[in-house]
């Protein structure tokens, strides 16, 4: 049931959110492949980011993002120092932004507009990377994902905001 848009608790949810940027960015040529890491990336207008196993048309899990700040929670969950973005094979690592707070919204990255399209939960090979215990680590930290509505190139650095 959709949130009344009168209610104190949307008028909360659709607050106004802090900008944050991007301080990672990775690509899978194909699945169970290496990320690369890359300096910038072409979001592709309802395609994903050029060059990514996850780049096709209409597909509601084109990007895959994730805060820093997760990254830091799930290392001390598994009772290391820290977890690298490669280990989980996400495209795209924000600073200073909940991403959870851009559910239902689109938002600006560097040129391109995506739309937050769901949670970004873990899987079976959260185990293989970090071993046992590994997904549940990661249950609640794993980020969002999001379809590109408008393309353009992200970098490093680029800024996150929300558009409404």
């Amino acid at each position: 049931m959709p949130l009344n848009p009168d209610s104190p608790l949307a008028r909360l949810m659709n607050a106004p959110v802090r900008p944050g940027k991007v301080v990672w960015i990775g690509l899978r040529g194909t699945r169970r492949r290496p990320l690369d890491v890359v300096e910038f990336a072409l979001a592709l207008t309802d395609g994903g980011l050029e060059g990514d196993h996850n780049s096709r048309k209409g597909g509601n899990r084109q990007v895959t993002l994730i805060q820093a700040e997760s990254l830091r929670a799930i290392a001390s969950h598994l009772g290391l120092d820290d977890v690298s973005p490669l280990d989980l094979r996400r495209n795209i690592v924000t600073v200073g932004l909940n991403l959870h707070a851009l559910k239902d919204r689109r938002f600006r990255i560097g040129g391109a507009v995506l739309e937050a399209s769901g949670e970004c939960h873990p899987c079976s090979r959260m185990e293989e990377a970090f071993g046992v215990g590994g997904y549940n680590a990661v249950r609640g930290f794993g980020g969002i994902t999001a379809r590109v509505v408008e393309g353009g190139r992200i970098d490093l650095s680029s800024v996150i905001e929300p558009l409404r």
